[in-house]
């Protein structure tokens, strides 16, 4: 395959993972009866395998992609603030992770990856709502509310969400890198035990 046949063919994977993306982001659903207006979504799942594949920098383009899809399809009900607090916590969570898997791929990397976006994830939320998207939307809180819904809300709801987003990636990764991206995903590369440690 030339240079311009690969080109078309990782952007035509890049456009289809954002459609992906998008879809997913309509099948959202709340998990806390206390916060109803935080919405699990799966839309980050095809984001992080995207930028597994191909790097960080794409994932930080499926995921833009992702959200101007969704405006023009859907608009906004949030004033934008829902759409700017999804992308910040999105690319908090795949670009770390994207980052080191894709400096040496193999399993441990993706781990060690998706736990450094996932802790990434829970603190760029919490500074985000905080100084920006809380604001933004008008939620004025006092200092005990606040950690309250820090503690009871964004920790847990952005916890599960990295983990659903990671685990499923893991599980069918491997598969999906040689399949559809045409790249070795290195879940398959064996080391030494002296080697890693």
């Amino acid at each position: 395959m030339n240079q311009s046949n690969t080109k078309l063919s990782k952007m035509i994977k890049i456009s289809l993972l954002g459609a992906i993306a998008v879809v997913l982001m309509f099948i959202e659903f709340p998990v806390l009866p206390a916060f109803p207006w935080l919405k699990m979504d799966l839309s980050e799942l095809p984001v992080l395998m995207g930028a597994f594949a191909f790097g960080p920098v794409v994932g930080i383009v499926i995921e833009s992609l992702k959200i101007v899809l969704h405006l023009l399809l859907k608009g906004t009900e949030t004033g934008f603030v829902g759409e700017l607090a999804n992308f910040i916590v999105g690319v908090s969570l795949v670009v770390p992770a994207s980052y080191i898997y894709n400096r040496n791929k193999s399993k441990k990397t993706a781990i060690i990856g998706m736990i450094v976006g996932t802790i990434t994830m829970e603190v760029v939320a919490i500074l985000a709502n905080i100084y920006l998207l809380m604001p933004l939307f008008g939620m004025v809180y006092n200092a005990e509310d606040t950690l309250k819904y820090v503690a009871v809300g964004l920790l847990p709801f952005n916890g599960i969400k990295a983990l659903m987003v990671s685990v499923v990636t893991f599980a069918v990764y491997k598969k999906v890198s040689v399949a559809i991206f045409k790249v070795d995903s290195g879940f398959s590369k064996k080391k030494e035990l002296s080697k890693e440690i």
